[in-house]
């Protein structure tokens, strides 16, 4: 429980807040309180199991970073996966696409949140085709790394080499981004294309901040070395990735409720207990024990990838489907490594 205290505590606080709110915007009706408490607690559940193998993942880079940093991620990175990327980013989408200010917007989400949640429902393909092209990329990498010494099936080996070939991920994603928008309706078709570059962009972007710090910090002594990558690289990444996986949390929230209130505070407690699941497993070393949680993981990303490229051609996944599927790979990843530990072969 010491790795989850924070998350109890804000969940608490969430809940209270939620209780407040829902007395206050319907004048003292205790039934509504607890209906909107009861949905608070569906969009957190929700959120975990979307994002569960993106705390895997975290886990994966952070075991190489100091308590500093772990703690870092775990509170201002936070604040940015809450405010930022669940609240703010989702605004900052709608005024750009719709030719809002900023402030319309807000007012918009406040005050008649049908409205805004049908402009951010309208936009889904284009918000689907940058996560997806990003999240695609993390699992293509992943997939061909030349230097993997552990293999979970038994073609990762063979597929790997792959991985030589320069820019191999960046030219699977640019074609499966081609043929899907290419599947769209016309009216869409320029900005999903546009949206997708950019998160192909946005990835080798992240990538090359990360390879420049590398090359910096060889003249720094060891322990600068460690400080400048974990703050600025890796904490840049992972933010990135927490916010592609957002995506699809924020537009399945609103099939659940328009309450934007609501929908903040149930996947902020939500992205609060995932932020605590990625450092129990590092603190408990999860991954070293279970050593497919990883594999398991990034194939979850793959298929939300996939999940999210097929929603840009208006093929809606359910995302009690999605979060099935990603809970369920991690499920297999589990077992796998539970075998492999037992009986002590590859499988």
């Amino acid at each position: 429980m010491e790795h989850f205290r924070y998350s109890l505590f804000v969940m608490i606080l969430g809940f209270i807040a939620i209780a407040l709110w829902g007395w206050y915007s319907s004048s003292g009706d205790v039934t509504m309180v607890i209906k909107l408490v009861g949905i608070t607690a569906i969009l957190a559940i929700m959120e975990v199991s979307l994002s569960f193998d993106n705390a895997v993942v975290n886990a994966s880079i952070l075991k190489k970073w100091d308590h500093y940093w772990k703690m870092l991620f775990l509170t201002v990175g936070i604040l940015i996966a809450v405010f930022g990327m669940r609240l703010i980013f989702p605004i900052v989408i709608v005024s750009q696409t719709a030719n809002m200010e900023l402030l319309e917007v807000w007012n918009l989400a406040l005050n008649d949140s049908a409205s805004y949640s049908k402009e951010l429902i309208d936009y889904h393909a284009e918000i689907s085709a940058f996560g997806g092209m990003f999240l695609l990329l993390v699992f293509l990498h992943f997939l061909f790394d030349s230097e993997k010494e552990l293999y979970w099936l038994s073609y990762e080996e063979k597929i790997s080499k792959l991985g030589k070939i320069d820019a191999i991920s960046t030219l699977i994603a640019l074609v499966v981004l081609m043929v899907s928008s290419s599947l769209i309706n016309s009216e869409h078709e320029h900005s999903v294309l546009v949206a997708g570059i950019w998160g192909v962009i946005t990835y080798r972007g992240v990538q090359l901040i990360g390879t420049l710090l590398e090359e910096h910090n060889e003249k720094l002594n060891s322990a600068a070395q460690t400080v400048a990558k974990g703050s600025i690289g890796g904490f840049l990444y992972l933010e990135v990735l927490d916010a592609s996986f957002s995506f699809d949390g924020v537009i399945g929230a609103f099939a659940i409720t328009q309450d934007v209130i609501v929908i903040m505070v149930g996947l902020g407690i939500g992205a609060m207990l995932v932020r605590s699941m990625t450092i129990y497993l590092v603190e408990k070393e999860t991954l070293d024990s279970y050593i497919y949680l990883e594999h398991g993981a990034h194939y979850a990303i793959g298929a939300l990838a996939i999940i999210m490229v097929l929603n840009t051609t208006g093929l809606h996944i359910p995302e009690v489907i999605t979060g099935l599927t990603g809970v369920g790979l991690i499920l297999i990843s589990l077992y796998s490594s539970h075998k492999h530990k037992t009986s002590g072969s590859v499988d």
